[in-house]
């Protein structure tokens, strides 16, 4: 059983930055892909980034790019999700996933799930 805990959300205003953390328990993290969602009020759950056992990451939705990074300290056992530029859309729950594969693929459901953390951006 694998346990996901996020951590660093809050309230901050537009053009601020965010870094998420996803701590995860068991000794298998640095084995598989990892994954962070977002889901807006009335929104359904959405994709932001990825990334593989190795470090290497998969494409961000487009929203994010350029402003987003995912990377991992398998040392730690954590993923983060430095937000920079936040907008007022970004307002949402952002959840952890971990996906038993070695490689993300957007084809397999995640296996594991946060319980979420909350990011609110004001204009």
């Amino acid at each position: 059983q694998v346990q996901l805990v996020e951590s660093g959300g809050g309230l901050v205003q537009a053009g601020d930055s965010l870094r998420l953390s996803c701590a995860a328990s068991g000794r298998t993290f640095s084995s598989y892909a990892m994954g962070w969602f977002r889901q807006a009020p009335g929104k359904e759950r959405e994709l932001v980034a990825a990334i593989n056992w190795s470090g290497s990451t998969t494409p961000y939705a487009d929203s994010v790019k350029g402003r987003f990074t995912i990377f991992r300290d398998n040392a730690k056992n954590t993923v983060y999700l430095q937000m920079n530029s936040l907008k007022p859309e970004d307002t949402a729950v952002y959840y952890c996933a971990l996906q038993r594969r070695a490689y993300y693929s957007t084809s397999y459901p995640s296996d594991y799930w946060g319980q979420g953390t909350q990011v609110t951006v004001s204009s």
